[in-house]
């Protein structure tokens, strides 16, 4: 690596390679480039995480979640390109944080891909020294399914936020949807841009706070944000009217959100619900209060230390004030983002006398339910880039399930109000048993050319069996499991040897550094009778897992879910 193409910042590694002219932009030919369809399934979502109308910063390698990448640098990703062109259908290429480094002799069952991003021993787990190796070139920060190449752009948390604020809604209003409430959120990021949209969809009206007026404006272009301001004045008074008009809206503030979040305190103007999904999870992706976003950004850049000092600040401002809301009567809660662990972190006081933070967050509070179900976000990509193809699967699913009109609610939602951004995608929560059927329908889509091309399966890594997060997917286990991290290397492996077309497993995700490890899987559906045998065995031990770590951990509601169902699980 030339000195001369080294650039030391205070977020990027050394040399990040020459970016090409144009972003990639995935293949929708019915004929493969690579040996099989595993295989070019891999090379088209890497290069779909990569599409300019897709990725956060494509020129950067830069998916979501703040930093996270989908290669290492420029250099890595082409290498990554060249061997799976070359790679044959029995071997098995190895990732190392974004970087191609193994070529392994397998068999045609095995998983073309293997991917590991951000691993770190656990002493040397911290923020500071994963920075460092990531400064040198040796490691990159993957997030969930930014480095494991199946991120679907803000479509893949939307119906997620769509079931939570709905949960929110029953457990706390005791109705069907948020007519009449409104919602004070921050960040429209690729993660927090499904936060005005899913509101809305629930009924309810949204304030968000953004600090980036661009990530305002795409967001309205996409569709998932209606209007935008700088004045929060302007924008109560939108707020208000359309609370008078019974109509839901969703409204950016072109602010910090914890200046809006004390701002509203000032102003008495407490809102039903509040919660902040602004990339806190590392403070160098935070943009803290008090100057421009364009001015933090030169700071970042020039004295990183001076920069953290501010965010860490801004930080415990916000947290104490989503506190103080939820003195005032607000619903709060954490959207997996650590705010409330990095206040802590800061020196904030925000654990009640049984340990409990403050304030709880989504997952314990509305989503374990599901879990227990083995119910999580089933995700799929068409990879003949073909619109029609997309909603030939959308009607089958309605099909498949016509007992689930919540389902069908959530697909026609999709269909009318979320673009097709790269490849054309759909996610829906799906449970034990029904993952196996979608996906065994979906193969006979394929066989009868119903579908023109190859689906992809995947989930995001936040799903009831693959994640040990204490501050996220496994806060508050019943059994106090929450950091016991061997489920998701189980599930990680359970999939491999399952026959998943590529397996990945991380950390950091979600929550930062230090504070999660989780697993990712894809499976292709192609056709063939061979597929659909790893397909039934990948699509019910992947939730299966998850209904067994909820078992395990002493939840009624999953014991009577495996009796039910009949989950493969040992005697008493």
């Amino acid at each position: 690596m030339s000195k001369s193409s080294s650039k030391q910042t205070a977020r990027r590694p050394m040399a990040m390679g020459k970016c090409p002219k144009s972003a990639p932009r995935a293949s929708r030919s019915l004929k493969p480039r690579c040996c099989d369809w595993d295989t070019e399934a891999a090379l088209r979502m890497l290069q779909n995480n990569l599409d300019e109308n897709v990725a956060l910063n494509w020129k950067q390698l830069i998916v979501y979640g703040g930093s996270g990448r989908a290669a290492r640098n420029w250099q890595e990703y082409h290498r990554i390109v060249a061997e799976l062109k070359r790679l044959k259908s029995d071997q098995t290429l190895c990732i190392q944080s974004g970087k191609p480094v193994y070529i392994a002799q397998t068999h045609p069952e095995a998983p073309r891909v293997l991917i590991a991003n951000s691993n770190l021993v656990p002493s040397h787990a911290t923020q500071e020294h994963f920075d460092q190796l990531d400064l040198m070139g040796l490691t990159m920060y993957g997030q969930m399914t930014a480095g494991s190449w199946i991120y679907i752009g803000t479509q893949g948390i939307l119906q997620g936020t769509y079931e939570t604020f709905g949960a929110c809604a029953q457990k706390h209003f005791l109705s069907s949807n948020l007519a009449g409430k409104w919602i004070f959120t921050s960040g429209l990021g690729n993660m927090g841009g499904a936060q005005p949209l899913a509101g809305t969809m629930n009924q309810a009206c949204v304030l968000v706070a953004e600090v980036d007026a661009k990530q305002a404006q795409r967001r309205i272009k996409e569709g998932y944000l209606n209007r935008v301001t700088d004045s929060l004045g302007e924008a109560l008074k939108w707020i208000d009217q359309s609370l008078g008009e019974k109509k839901p809206v969703s409204v950016c503030i072109v602010q910090n959100g914890a200046t809006v979040a004390q701002e509203l305190i000032k102003r008495k103007r407490i809102p039903d619900i509040v919660t902040d999904q602004t990339p806190a999870h590392n403070f160098m992706n935070y943009v803290p209060e008090g100057k421009s976003f364009q001015w933090f950004q030169k700071l970042r850049d020039k004295d990183p230390t001076e920069y953290l000092k501010h965010s860490q600040a801004t930080v415990i401002k916000h947290a104490r004030a989503l506190m103080a809301l939820q003195k005032k009567g607000a619903i709060v809660f954490d959207y997996g983002n650590n705010l409330r662990g990095q206040a802590e972190k800061g020196g904030l006081l925000i654990r009640k006398k049984d340990g409990t933070f403050a304030y709880p967050g989504f997952v314990p509070e509305y989503i374990r339910p599901l879990f227990c179900e083995g119910q999580g976000p089933f995700r799929w990509a068409l990879l003949s880039g073909r619109k029609k193809d997309l909603l030939t699967v959308d009607q089958a699913v309605i099909k498949t399930f016509p007992n689930k009109p919540s389902l069908k609610r959530w697909i026609e939602k999709a269909q009318n109000q979320v673009p097709i951004l790269g490849l054309p995608t759909r996610v829906c929560w799906l449970g034990y048993d029904e993952r196996v059927k979608m996906g065994l329908v979906m193969s006979q889509l394929v066989k009868t050319g119903k579908v023109s091309a190859p689906i992809v399966i995947g989930r995001d890594h936040l799903d009831c069996g693959s994640v040990a997060s204490p501050n996220r997917e496994t806060e508050k286990m019943l059994d106090g499991s929450d950091a016991v991290a061997d489920w998701p290397l189980l599930n990680f492996s359970l999939n491999a040897v399952s026959g998943a077309s590529w397996v990945s497993f991380h950390h950091g995700g979600g929550v930062g550094i230090g504070n999660s490890l989780h697993a990712g899987m894809v499976i292709v559906a192609d056709g063939t009778r061979k597929k659909e045998a790893r397909l039934e065995r990948v699509l019910t031990h992947d939730p299966g897992l998850g209904i067994a770590r909820h078992v395990d951990a002493g939840y009624s509601a999953a014991k009577k879910v495996a009796r039910k169902r009949k989950v493969n699980l040992p005697r008493e």
